[in-house]
């Protein structure tokens, strides 16, 4: 059975630097062992989003496209101990 996520962000039709700092806030703020799910629509936030993420710090449950057209994806991390 899948696991909800704790957090969502939902970055479809926002500013990448923006984006990018409300990550950062959120995943900071998260406990070991909870779930984030991203929604967003700019690919290159989605190429950004693991550069500014901790190495290491993260677990990749799943990245979806969820429409080819509007380049609609969805990602699942889970921060880790």
């Amino acid at each position: 059975m899948k696991r909800k996520a704790n957090h969502y962000l939902d970055f479809r039709g926002s500013i990448t630097s923006i984006s990018l700092l409300k990550l950062i806030q959120t995943f900071r703020e998260m406990k070991p062992d909870e779930i984030l799910e991203i929604l967003g629509s700019n690919l290159d936030t989605r190429s950004d989003l693991f550069k500014v993420l901790p190495d290491g710090g993260y677990e990749l449950i799943f990245l979806d496209m969820l429409e080819e057209e509007e380049s609609l994806y969805r990602i699942r991390l889970k921060k880790k101990k």
